[in-house]
């Protein structure tokens, strides 16, 4: 079964009761038993649910793997991989990365004992430096949040396996429409589906998909035990959204290019991030592992002047001003004041998150109108 047939019924079945073609949304809390554990598969949603069943067989159809997981958040997800670990563990993760999970990181799990190193990781050899008999998890975004760096998937998956160390990937930017990082050779892949699964900005949801059965055993029970999960009506939304995912990015796809063109010929704009073009570093990296570049781009204006960056963003408006991406609609952002404050200025300045740059979700509507406003706004 290829992807655009996947999205649409990989790990699907009509409903047993009465043949309903979309799985129904499940709500409920338990479930009649006829004796003490005798079920038909369910005894509370919290454990499982049918409705989110439905979807984490579809998580894992289009990523590739056996298992998926859904959690009431993308950081709950992280949260979730972070708990495979113990005290005096290390993580090595990429230093350009949503601010949420730089957040949890560093302000959670540092408390409890685990160590993180942040590094540059355009080349893949750059952890190998930080790699002791402690490290035991390989942390990656890419295309990363939001420089849109490009990391090797299958270079860093050749050393972690050689020194049997978990690889988890954020797949979020690219979707498995574009890359498949279990694929590539990576153990766990981490998707806020907020973003594109769901595509709509109407719900706030996690994915985990492997396909180790020990990792996965595992994942589950750390998922029961903990609680993070999302209730039924947000997973029937977020299965809604995978089934026109492919038509969608095939759209956010054109809409970015014509976008980041347009930006990188602009004379007020100093510099795009995109790694569709030929000089963005890696980009050949991002030929051989993605199927296209994404929707995702930033830039800054010249004079990197923050004043400048505000007064764009203020004034579009079909672009909209608001956290999140990878809805149908255009979003706006200013890294440096919303999705990355968390991280201290100067090592958000380390990784090029200046207070100049401008992150945008490009969306799918008519591209003449998207190119118009961003006119209208850099003047």
């Amino acid at each position: 079964m290829k992807f655009n047939t996947k999205t649409i019924h990989g790990g699907q079945e009509h409903d047993p009761a009465y043949g309903a073609v979309m799985p129904p949304i499940y709500q409920t809390s338990t479930y009649a038993q006829n004796t003490p554990g005798g079920h038909k598969g369910y005894e509370y949603s919290r454990t499982h649910n049918p409705t989110r069943h439905a979807l984490e067989k579809a998580f894992a159809s289009i990523e590739n793997g056996t298992h998926g997981l859904a959690f009431g958040s993308g950081l709950a997800a992280i949260d979730a991989v972070m708990k495979l670990l113990k005290p005096g563990d290390e993580v090595i993760s990429t230093n350009d990365l949503y601010g949420g999970t730089y957040r949890l990181f560093t302000k959670i799990f540092e408390d409890f004992g685990i160590k993180f190193h942040f590094i540059g990781m355009e080349n893949s050899k750059n952890i190998t430096q930080y790699i002791n008999a402690n490290t035991k998890l390989v942390w990656v975004e890419t295309p990363t949040n939001p420089m849109l760096n490009i990391i090797d998937i299958k270079g860093i998956a050749q050393i972690t396996k050689a020194h049997k160390l978990l690889l988890a990937v954020d797949n979020t930017f690219a979707t498995p429409y574009l890359q498949r990082p279990l694929d590539l050779g990576a153990d766990i892949v981490m998707h806020s589906a907020t973003k594109y699964m769901g595509g709509h900005s109407d719900v706030v949801m996690g994915a985990l998909v492997v396909k180790d059965n020990a990792i996965a055993e595992r994942l589950y029970f750390i998922q029961n035990a903990s609680g993070a999960v999302c209730g039924p009506q947000d997973s029937f939304l977020v299965l809604r959204g995978i089934k026109t995912l492919h038509v969608r990015m095939q759209r956010h796809c054109e809409n970015g290019k014509a976008v980041a063109q347009f930006l990188a010929s602009h004379p007020k704009v100093e510099q795009v991030y995109w790694p569709g073009f030929e000089s963005h570093p890696n980009h050949h990296i991002a030929k051989q592992q993605m199927d296209d570049f994404g929707g995702m781009l930033s830039f800054t204006s010249k004079g990197n002047d923050y004043d400048a960056a505000i007064k764009i963003v203020e004034k579009l408006k079909i672009f909209t001003l608001a956290e999140s991406l990878g809805g149908v609609e255009s979003l706006s952002g200013h890294p440096a004041s919303m999705t990355h404050a968390s991280i201290p200025k100067e090592e958000r300045e380390k990784t090029g998150v200046v207070d100049s740059l401008i992150r945008l979700s490009v969306g799918i509507e008519d591209i003449d109108d998207l190119l118009a406003d961003l006119k209208q706004a850099i003047g």
